[in-house]
């Protein structure tokens, strides 16, 4: 988002423009914009609140309202604006006098204080109170930390008072990892119980990202607090002697965890800086986990709205993925429209022009890179959903330029709209939000279906993912990783599948640019995420711990004289 800033004349920072904000308290926005009753909300401070669980139970014989998912094509450097243009088109909507929510996820600190800085908007699309929401926010991903490494040192304990148990876990055989939500390549494998008497036997163990955790994905699908107690029971943690898989609830942890998570599972209630209300709940990582703000959040959204923008992480290869086949599989949601969101400047790094020279105009470049567009274009279209191409403006945009990308995606068959509501504001992204409520108006909800049925085989729904939505030729694993996939099939075969991979390429190597075709996806690792319901399909060389990059964003950050923050974003 910096070379967006760098790109328009306004000279503030996304922190200065949030700082300006006129805020609403949440308790009065809450009750006069939704209805919802003061003592349904639990205020944290005066500008964020959590929804009472009980409330939201009172809303099931409401009708929905329509859900629209907002994705991009795959991310670069330069920076899409995805989550700002679901701010931008829920305060356009809201402008035409359309009641509009949005959805988002919580960002993870991983993120925040390494390669990307904030994550809640930008510009004059922005979520605030944005310094909150960037950092401890509710303490949310907090609560999912402590349950997470609670289920960690139970298994520990377990180990070492039943060692001997031939039925109890093998320390050999632990599948639980640690998290933390920082970024710490350091941790990624570790060796625990070291240092004398009493610590335990030593075995191998690592780190994830807390958002990259299985607690995170189940809090995301639990539809309310007994079945995110079941979902956490049903975690597998390792393997007995006789590799039989022994669970969360065998060593009786599920019931302590939920107490950890019960009010992580209320959404958080806070606003545009339009004062139109946002829940941000829930942020499972797109490139490693299925990349969605929470089933909970996204539910009560659409009984309390007559429209639900919500979005989903990375590219659609990706973020839309997950959650047209986990997330809306999961929770019988039917989304109507995709808005893809593209930028030139993506598009021309896709075609194979350099980060230095995309202020210059590159036609041969920029066509090249509409391969990029039009897969994702396709793949969205295989869910039976409605496209419209949103092109997030910069003022480095030549009119030739312009004129190319929208000739292209008329021969494509797909409505393009160009916005600017990160200059704008709600105004930048009127035109968008007018072509959505005309695409709403000529379809119908039930036209939806997913990508693969849950009958098939594993392996073949793997398949379908990378061969149809990545062009792959196919893909490999080594006997192990075929015969661990065969294992789950008789138990999990009905599971969805959540693809791991880099988010950069439709491939696994991230510099592999473009709609690359007749590629090979290796299969490194799988993983059963049995309390989400899902199986973890581990590509290429991912890491479900990212590490720091060589200037972290932290470098940037601190308090000034005043004690005001800065460098956030």
């Amino acid at each position: 988002m910096s070379d967006r800033r760098q790109q328009h004349s306004h000279p503030l920072s996304d922190l200065e423009i949030a700082r300006q904000a006129t805020m609403q308290r949440i308790l009065p926005l809450a009750q006069t914009r939704l209805g919802i009753p003061e003592d349904q909300l639990e205020p944290y401070g005066h500008y964020k609140a959590k929804v009472s669980l009980d409330y939201l139970n009172t809303l099931d014989n409401r009708p929905n309202g329509r859900l629209i998912l907002v994705t991009a094509i795959s991310p670069t450097a330069s920076g899409e604006g995805k989550t700002t243009t679901t701010v931008g088109l829920t305060d356009a909507f809201n402008a035409l006098g359309t009641m509009t929510m949005a959805c988002l996820r919580e960002p993870s600190l991983g993120p925040c204080f390494g390669m990307k800085g904030g994550a809640a908007g930008g510009g004059y699309a922005q979520v605030v109170p944005m310094e909150d929401i960037n950092l401890h926010f509710t303490g949310d991903l907090h609560a999912i930390g402590a349950a997470n490494n609670l289920l960690a040192a139970m298994i520990d304990n377990h180990i070492n008072w039943h060692q001997n148990d031939e039925s109890g876990l093998d320390n050999r055989r632990i599948t639980w990892r640690r998290v933390l939500d920082i970024s710490d390549r350091s941790l990624r494998e570790v060796i625990t119980s070291l240092g004398g008497v009493g610590n335990g036997a030593p075995r191998e163990g690592g780190f994830d990202i807390t958002v990259a955790s299985e607690v995170m994905a189940i809090l995301c699908l639990a539809t309310d607090l007994k079945d995110l107690e079941r979902r956490l029971g049903n975690i597998i943690v390792g393997y007995n002697r006789k590799s039989e898989p022994i669970t969360a609830r065998d060593i009786q942890a599920h019931g302590a965890m939920t107490v950890l998570l019960k009010d992580a599972m209320k959404p958080n209630l806070v606003q545009t800086l339009e004062n139109n209300p946002v829940l941000v709940h829930g942020g499972p990582f797109a490139n490693i986990a299925h990349g969605c703000n929470s089933l909970v959040a996204t539910q009560a959204a659409l009984k309390l709205a007559d429209v639900v923008v919500t979005e989903a992480g990375f590219g659609a290869d990706l973020g839309a993925e997950k959650f047209f086949n986990i997330k809306c599989r999961k929770g019988a949601l039917q989304p109507e429209l995709a808005v893809l969101v593209a930028t030139i400047r993506a598009l021309k790094l896709h075609g194979g022009a350099t980060a230095d020279t995309l202020d210059q105009e590159n036609l041969t470049a920029l066509a090249k890179g509409f391969s990029n567009l039009a897969r994702h274009v396709d793949n969205l279209r295989r869910f039976n959903v409605d496209v419209i191409v949103a092109i997030n403006r910069f003022s480095s945009d030549t009119e030739k330029e312009r004129s190319e990308l929208m000739d292209y995606c008329r021969e494509l068959g797909v409505q393009a709209i160009e916005t600017d509501h990160w200059a704008q504001g709600s105004q930048g992204a009127v035109n968008l939000a007018n072509a959505c409520l005309t695409a709403l108006s000529e379809t119908t909800p039930d036209r939806f279906k997913t990508l693969y049925p849950d009958d098939m085989f594993l392996w073949n729904k793997i398949s379908m993912i990378a061969t149809e939505l990545y062009g792959a030729s196919e893909i490999v694993a080594d006997q192990k990783v075929r015969d661990q996939i065969r294992s789950y099939q008789a138990h999990y075969g009905h599971f969805p599948i959540c693809m791991a991979k880099t988010q950069y390429s439709f491939s696994t190597d991230p510099h592999l640019k473009g709609a690359p075709n007749h590629h090979v996806v290796p299969i490194r690792e799988v993983r059963l995420s049995a309390g989400a319901e899902f199986l973890v399909v581990i590509c290429g060389d991912i890491m479900t711990m990212p590490g720091l990059p060589k200037t972290p964003a932290a470098n940037q950050i601190g308090l000034d004289e005043d004690g005001q923050i800065i460098g956030l974003f």
